[in-house]
């Protein structure tokens, strides 16, 4: 037969075959799928593929995104993007303006929230995109990404859609509305209702399982663009990476059962390298993932990084909380000076420790400890992503009873952890230190009076401030354990703050009146008993009540 104008000589069962095969449909994102691996499956044979015309310009588009033109950080970005983050803005733009969606899998620290703050800024800029944002993250990520918003993106609306009274009327066309996936499944028909411009699935290893019910109830909320962010590396299992991408872009890795079928078990059964290198290409325009161990990431990083993650307390915490505020204040409304002094100084702690846990301020003795405070889930999520890295993590509290609940609970979801306070003997102080330097124990509890000096502990790259001291210089020489010299990478510290709290409002003061924070609060509670009755109950009221 003659073909593009050459006489080739073709087997008559191929002829059949392609007869057979002319009148199949495919579908532009199987197109896609095929040029991007350069084969496709045709009746169970491997068959090659060649890409023409607009499929060819659009692989090259995908398989080359260096040589695309760099996208312009959005003037009403409250803050100047690194230049790796000003790369995964184009990228995540470019993606989105094809109609695709991506994966943006960068390690913890490296600024995903900013970089999808930036991209909503960016997409407002052209009608065909423009819209509202979904976010649907944990629980106890919401407070967070409430504030990166209101920090980074000042005037930009943002509400929550959580809780007994939430509605999505009057939602802003430029604006974020933020839920978690607890309450997404639960509302999937209202929020599916909606003409959303992108929706984002925040720690997306959540929606890992695809027969989940939180799975299945994300796939019904539609929207221009899909988003998906996690510092989670997802390479290793690839059915929980064909669940994050099939629900980003749809179809294009195939049925589970295929994709298992098809590169799934070669892959991890190292069978087949053409696979994983298929496989590969297929992937690497929709997963971008940055280490903060690349060449070209690390110089970019300051060597400290510090965030205060707000979280809210638990309706047994909120509960607690207020009973204990309405209880002492009105104790403290007629109590000579002397008295009001240790009243105020006995309030304080104990909203500190309602804060942290119910078991630590109830004083349990066998307690429940799983799913009774925001901290904990917050904690929890962290150290997910922390060991995940093979990375190293101090955690500080100022009570060893706190300290004593977080190792009891890690030891039950089989993290491995140890604890040092004021009477571990210093012979097993140093084994302490040897054994976490080594990397045998990736989660180190410290009492933050025992642990504030004489320890050098650099494995660290992340301190986790489980409850403040309300001490600036006092943090900030715990923070140096893991921060000084023979530190070789940078280093991140978290400061987990209950929101609508004491907590909040003492964060709010150190962080807006540093030199007068130091003088008032070098001395920790003390300084607060002088405070008049007005006063403290301002500075105490719960704001903004459970979640």
């Amino acid at each position: 037969m003659r073909l593009r104008d050459q006489w080739v000589l073709v087997d008559p069962r191929e002829v059949r075959r392609a007869r057979a095969q002319q009148d199949r449909k495919v579908t532009p994102i199987d197109a896609l799928s095929a040029v991007l691996t350069g084969s496709t499956e045709v009746d169970g044979r491997r068959v090659d593929v060649r890409a023409t015309g607009w499929l060819a310009a659009l692989r090259e588009r995908l398989a080359a995104p260096e040589g695309q033109a760099p996208v312009a950080q959005p003037a009403a970005l409250a803050a100047t993007l690194r230049d790796y983050q000003l790369r995964g803005l184009g990228w995540l733009a470019r993606m989105t303006s094809l109609g695709l969606g991506g994966c943006l899998a960068d390690d913890m620290g490296l600024g995903k929230t900013i970089t999808l703050i930036a991209l909503h800024l960016h997409r407002q800029s052209d009608d065909s995109a423009a819209g509202p944002t979904l976010v649907v993250c944990p629980t106890s990520l919401m407070g967070n990404w409430q504030r990166e918003i209101e920090r980074f993106a000042p005037g930009t609306p943002v509400r929550r859609f959580h809780g007994s009274a939430r509605s999505l009327d009057g939602v802003a066309d430029g604006g974020f509305v933020l839920t978690t996936y607890g309450t997404m499944r639960l509302d999937a028909e209202r929020l599916a209702e909606a003409r959303w411009g992108m929706v984002v699935a925040d720690e997306a290893q959540h929606v890992k399982n695809p027969y989940s019910a939180t799975a299945r109830a994300l796939r019904t909320i539609g929207a221009h663009a899909r988003v998906a962010l996690t510092g989670t590396p997802v390479e290793n299992n690839l059915s929980e990476l064909w669940a994050i991408l099939d629900w980003t872009t749809p179809g294009l890795l195939g049925t589970l059962g295929s994709f298992r079928t098809r590169y799934a078990q070669a892959v991890e059964g190292g069978r087949d390298p053409a696979a994983a290198e298929r496989l590969a290409r297929l992937l690497g325009p929709f997963l971008l993932r940055r280490r903060k161990s690349d060449p070209g990431i690390a110089p970019e990083l300051p060597p400290k990084t510090e965030t205060d993650r707000t979280v809210s307390l638990t309706k047994e915490q909120a509960g607690l909380y207020e009973a204990v505020v309405r209880e002492t204040l009105a104790e403290i409304s007629g109590a000579d000076s002397m008295a009001r002094r240790g009243l105020i100084v006995k309030l304080l702690t104990g909203l500190k420790q309602i804060c942290n846990h119910p078991a630590q301020f109830l004083k349990e003795e066998r307690p429940n400890i799983a799913g009774r405070s925001g901290k904990l889930e917050l904690l929890d999520e962290l150290l997910d992503t922390i060991l995940s890295e093979g990375a190293g993590v101090l955690v500080f509290t100022q009570y060893v009873r706190m300290a004593r609940l977080l190792e009891r609970h890690l030891a039950a979801r089989g993290v491995p952890s140890q604890f040092l306070h004021g009477g571990t003997p210093v012979h097993e102080r140093e084994a302490m230190v040897h054994r976490f330097q080594e990397g045998e124990v990736p989660v180190f509890l410290l009492s933050l009076k025992a642990a504030g000096t004489g320890l050098n502990l650099t494995r660290a790259e992340h301190v986790v401030h489980y409850d403040r001291w309300w001490n600036p210089a006092v943090e900030a020489q715990a923070t140096d354990r893991a921060y000084r010299i023979g530190q070789t990478r940078p280093v991140q510290v978290h400061r987990l703050i209950a929101e609508g709290t004491i907590e909040d409002r003492i964060a709010d003061m150190l962080l807006r009146k540093r030199e007068l924070a130091d003088a008032v609060l070098g001395s920790g509670e003390s300084a607060l008993t002088e405070l008049t009755d007005a006063q403290l109950a301002d500075l105490v009221e719960l704001r903004g009540g459970a979640r």
